[in-house]
């Protein structure tokens, strides 16, 4: 698709993901590169604007990430963000120190400029990447190096009580330099999102057109030029990634299309035979669908395995062996299909950045597959983006909404090695935990419905008929995007019916997320959860401790490996 661009070039910051993402809010497209793209490739990709994200290392040091000077010579629009700010000042002539006092976390910034957006008046700076903001705001900070002194030519637009240079910029001989110590991408900064849409949609003159019907219409054109007359396995897991992704295929190619579904045992409970229905013969989509019942062959692999990282290489090596065997069998296959999407792509590790997991199907492919080439329609799509997807191509919402599951299964919610008895402990404790929530939810939007009605009965309005509460009333503030049960490696004494036991504790997970880049922990009512724990040691044999994990996103990760 022709379309407008921001480059995010990574210089090993945590945030990087997270930089293209808000971008994308502001309906303009953005990629992440590392930084040793070489310039004639990003001059190619014709840019309308760059930015540096942050990175762990001070620039003053010859081993520190770096980028051509050339780049400030393209007349494309640049922010630095944290080490991208000081790599920018240190490239450019200023001096880069490290500070008596470090910033960490939320600090109150002050504007050294017209944040107004007007003409300037007395002398003073207007600086179009503040306009719409408010003189004294809070930013979130994350260094110990500061810019000390700032090139020649650039003005300094903001301070905090220990950062003489918040940010400064250049803007003009046609050059439009910006940069921020602080990270406006992280919602803790105020006016965050305003000052990137400044800069994406004034400074940079993106018009904001990249839509999801655009994207869902070229997609299917570039599948079925690029795929032609071949035939296409696509890798089907019934999460929502991959289901949207055959979909996709679907409208594409239709019966050129085979989903071979592995059912390698480490599913959720039942959700075999749910997948088989939607996809299925007797389902409502123009595919060919195979299941494969692998569970034996998945534990026989993985026995004795504890290794989060080993897990996911040998789930995805025996998923590729699975699909060369089918293709085998149904014939010539030309393309394998699957449903990687960015953050997948950015996790497993990208330029200098860490690897804060591999993917299976990214990280944990083997070096030798049997398909002309793979095909990720959804590569380079964010979790919501994906779900937007879904709905454009008419899925229905009860599956674009299901929780995410990642591609290992339980071989990431179950610590330590996997047998055939635990895999049916975390099942069915997620069974439980997932319909507790689910009945808590309901509840809510009952008893809100009926707190409307009674409101409405008081003012005299008449409220008749049978009312749906899942569209007359929104979500409760708990509610959590995705939630699950893990099993620990834990297993602690416990008395039950007069008996000592010795047996595994269940860990409880509920995350709120709009991106599934950064989570917090849900606030579940704790009757609720009292709930789930009696359920869950009453009824799942194996089981006699709950606890629930409080961690956010970041430090941990969603999964818990």
């Amino acid at each position: 698709m022709n379309k407008e661009m921001i480059v995010v070039l990574d210089f090993g910051g945590q945030y990087n993901q997270l930089i293209a993402r808000r971008v994308r809010e502001c309906n303009v497209y953005a990629e992440v590169h590392p930084y040793t793209l070489p310039i004639e490739e990003l001059k190619a990709m014709n840019p309308k604007g760059i930015i540096f994200t942050g990175g762990p290392n001070s620039v003053y040091l010859d081993t520190s990430p770096a980028y051509t000077r050339e780049v400030f010579d393209l007349g494309i629009p640049i922010l630095g963000i944290c080490y991208g700010s000081q790599l920018m000042a240190h490239l450019l002539g200023g001096k880069v120190k490290t500070a008596e006092v470090s910033e960490y976390g939320k600090t109150e910034v002050e504007l050294d400029c017209d944040f107004e957006n007007k003409p300037v008046t007395d002398k003073a700076y207007s600086s179009m990447l503040y306009a719409g903001t408010a003189r004294n705001m809070t930013v979130w900070m994350s260094h110990t190096d500061y810019i000390a002194e700032v090139p020649e030519g650039f003005t300094v637009t903001a301070h905090t009580a220990n950062c003489p240079v918040a940010s400064m910029e250049y803007s003009k001989d046609d050059k439009k330099l910006y940069a921020v110590q602080y990270h406006p991408e992280v919602l803790h900064t105020e006016y965050g999102k305003q000052i990137l849409e400044n800069f994406v949609l004034k400074i940079c003159g993106c018009s904001g057109d990249w839509r999801m019907d655009s994207f869902v219409e070229s997609a299917i054109r570039d599948l079925r030029e690029k795929i032609g007359n071949g035939r296409v396995l696509c890798a089907l897991s019934g999460g929502v990634d991959s289901s949207v992704a055959a979909v996709l295929l679907s409208k594409a190619v239709g019966k050129q299309l085979t989903c071979v579904f592995v059912d390698h045992g480490l599913l959720r409970k039942d959700e075999g035979d749910e997948v088989e229905a939607i996809f299925g013969p007797k389902g409502n989509y123009e595919l060919n669908f195979i299941r494969v019942n692998a569970q034996d062959r998945f534990y026989l692999k993985l026995a004795g395995e504890t290794d989060p990282e080993r897990k996911r290489h040998i789930i995805g090596e025996e998923f590729i062996r699975v699909f060369e065997e089918e293709a085998k069998k149904i014939g010539a296959v030309d393309f394998l299909a699957q449903g990687t999407i960015y953050p997948d792509v950015i996790e497993s590790g990208l330029g200098e950045s860490a690897v804060i997991k591999s993917h299976h199907n990214v990280g944990g492919l083997p070096d030798h597959v049997d398909f002309k080439e793979i095909v990720e329609p959804l590569r380079m799509l964010f979790k919501d983006e994906v779900r937007r997807c879904g709905l454009e191509l008419g899925i229905p919402e009860y599956l674009v909404f299901r929780q995410p599951f990642p591609g290992p299964g339980l071989g990431v919610r179950i610590i330590d090695d996997i047998t055939k008895e635990k895999v049916r402990i975390v099942q069915e404790a997620d069974a439980i935990f997932r319909e507790e929530v689910d009945k808590a939810v309901q509840q809510w939007k009952c008893d809100e419905l009926d707190k409307i009605c009674e409101e409405a009965e008081e003012e005299g309005i008449h409220v008749g008929g049978i009312v749906d509460p899942d569209k007359a009333v929104g979500l409760p503030d708990w509610y959590p995007n995705q939630y699950f049960a893990a099993l620990t490696n834990m297993r602690s004494v416990g008395v039950m019916g007069d008996f000592r036991t010795y047996d595994y504790a269940v860990v409880l997970r509920a995350v709120s997320t709009s991106d599934f880049m950064t989570a917090d922990c849900c606030n579940i009512p704790f009757e609720v959860l009292q709930k789930c724990m009696n359920r869950i040691i009453n009824e799942v044999k194996g089981v006699n401790r709950v606890m629930f994990d409080l961690t956010s996103k970041p430090p941990g990760t969603i999964e818990l490996l």
